[in-house]
Parts: C-alpha cells; structure tokens; sequence
C-alpha cells in the first residue's frame, strides 16, 4: 500500500519545474498512493506576495487537475496555518517541499514545528529543486 504525499503551493504558470516536482511526489507516494496538493487562494497569494497571480485559483487548479501525478487538488483553506488544511485531508503520510525551502524557515511559513509532525506520524522531505525554472523566471521574460 501507498503513502499520502501531501504539497501546497501557488503553481502558477505551470512549468517544467512543476511537473518534474509532482512525478517525484507521486514516485515517493509509490503504487496505491495519492498526491495531494494544497492549492493557494488568489487572496493568500496576493497576502503573502504582495502581487495577484497571473492564472486564477481555478485555472491553477484546473491545469493541476488535468497532471497525471495529482491525485487531488484541494483549497489552502487555512492560510498561513497550513494544519488546518493537512487535518482536513486526514491520514498524511509525508510532506514534500522543494529543497529551495532547505535555507528557509519552512516550519515558521506553515506554522507547525517537528513536534507537531511527530505526533501526526508526519514525515516532511525536499525534493531537490529544477534549476533554471521558475514562475518568477518566466514572468521576468514577458
């Protein structure tokens, strides 16, 4: 039996980057595993970034959808405290996030601690980053 892989993020203008990060997702989640994405709310975004992203929630969710190594797409509904959307989705076996997090405070941005993860039996891993792409790379070419 498979993992519950459990991501979040903006995923705007969805990029190579992108789908080389959920096919490692659902390699980890293995066979009768499921990925589940946590997708930010354009409101969120625009809070955290300080600008609007380019696609809108249901665009990002509709092309998310549509990847054959997503499982599921579900609303950050929580925000900052990314526990309440973890809770809703039950049963979370790992939580993947790219290594461009590693020099981060990865636990203060979702508002959760080792403790917390510890006792929800919840592993939290990085997966390595593709070079070269990102959103912000490609908004910076327009």
């Amino acid at each position: 039996m498979g993992l519950k892989v459990y991501t979040g993020g903006t995923f705007d203008l969805f990029h190579a980057g992108h789908v080389n990060f959920l096919k490692r997702c659902q390699e980890i989640a293995g066979v009768g595993g499921r990925v589940v994405v946590a997708l930010n709310t354009d409101e969120f975004i625009f809070k955290y970034k300080k600008k609007k992203p380019i696609l809108s929630f249901q665009q990002r969710k509709d092309v998310l959808d549509s990847c054959r190594y997503v499982d599921e797409v579900v609303e950050n509904s929580g925000g900052e405290d990314s526990k309440i959307t973890i809770e809703m989705v039950q049963s979370v076996d790992v939580i993947a996030i790219g290594s461009d997090w590693a020099t981060k405070n990865y636990y203060a941005q979702m508002q959760f601690d080792q403790d917390w993860l510890d006792s929800k039996n919840i592993s939290l891993i990085y997966i390595p980053y593709t070079k070269g792409i990102s959103s912000t790379f490609i908004k910076g070419q327009l």
